[in-house]
């Protein structure tokens, strides 16, 4: 019997041993494919509280007409059930915080906006990753995500000891920030979790008195109702009166509760191609918006996040801002 305990410890080692250097080798990997963080933690249902909480957001209506927040709770709240047999989740962060940006004069786009969509270049880079993944371990099985499956991406990344959710909802990587995209790889293989981080934002509260609209809330997180970026990018209908009033030159979402966060002062520009902005996307100001047609907006934006807002809703934004903005014309 003292054999046979000593044998099975042995094993274990041996297998955790393994398990670590794969960790290393993966994480090594990512930074060289360009991801700025890479962490794991155990695949398993989210916690109660985050399901309560998660509950109670959709509840208090703050997921604004966002119906598809609703949609596939098991999986939400569960990524094992997208692949069987599941060890862990893999949590990648790529930046995107811009080198060169929009004169101030101009209508302002959320800087997630200023390149190339990100679901293309996360989606690249993580099949890079996970083919690495193949060749260190050709058994894995497992599917990789970037804001394309109902994934609470955000807590996975807090788990996975990247960074911690702030007060402004956003993920935030300590000592780099909250420009950041996030990717998950949910897999077969098993790896070492990393330890989870929890929140620093200690008594600011910097996100919430700068809000335009007041979306956030220590105790509610944020109203997607109430939401400049919301509002100018998801909503269809036309923009109620009060963001109206506080939408000041924005007119393709809103970077005002990251802008203003302390741990923001570490951001450091994307190295990521794709994300510089073109030319012409920086030479957009209140005239040329007015006069862009159909056929130029999807030449400019043909390979952007812009296309969520749609031609029309974009010229709905601009029509806004111009009849409150008369000065500049």
């Amino acid at each position: 019997m003292h054999s046979r305990f000593h044998w099975n410890g042995c094993w274990h080692k041996v297998m955790n041993s393994l398990s670590s250097e794969k960790a290393k080798l993966i994480k090594n990997e990512a930074v060289k494919i360009g991801f700025d963080a890479c962490g794991f933690a155990e695949a398993a249902e989210v916690s109660e509280e985050a399901k309560k909480r998660f509950q109670n957001w959709l509840e208090a209506g703050y997921c604004a007409e966002m119906e598809y927040m609703r949609r596939y709770e098991d999986i939400r709240y569960n990524p094992c059930l997208l692949v069987e047999k599941a060890r862990s989740i893999i949590v990648v962060a790529l930046n995107y915080f811009p080198a060169e940006k929009q004169p101030a004069s101009h209508p302002q786009f959320a800087y997630y906006a200023y390149g190339e969509d990100y679901h293309t270049v996360m989606k690249k880079k993580l099949a890079e990753l996970f083919s690495f993944l193949l060749r260190i371990a050709p058994d894995t099985q497992g599917r990789y995500f970037t804001d394309t499956a109902p994934i609470m991406e955000k807590y996975w990344a807090q788990q996975a000891g990247i960074g911690f959710i702030g007060r402004n909802t956003q993920l935030i990587i300590p000592h780099k920030g909250s420009y950041f995209f996030l990717g998950v790889i949910v897999s077969t293989l098993a790896l070492p979790p990393d330890i989870p981080q929890q929140n620093r934002c200690g008594n600011c509260r910097k996100c919430i008195d700068a809000c335009p609209t007041g979306a956030l809330s220590i105790s509610t997180g944020l109203n997607a109702n109430k939401c400049l970026s919301y509002q100018t990018i998801e909503n269809r209908s036309e923009l109620p009166q009060s963001i109206i009033s506080n939408i000041g030159n924005r007119v393709y979402g809103c970077d005002t509760c990251q802008q203003v966060c302390p741990y923001n002062r570490f951001a450091v520009p994307s190295s990521v191609p794709e994300f510089r902005p073109h030319p012409e996307f920086l030479q957009l100001d209140y005239e040329r918006m007015q006069t862009l047609s159909s056929e130029e907006y999807r030449m400019l934006f043909k390979n952007s996040a812009v296309k969520r807002a749609k031609y029309e809703g974009l010229k709905r934004n601009i029509a806004v801002l111009t009849t409150k903005n008369k000065k500049h014309f």
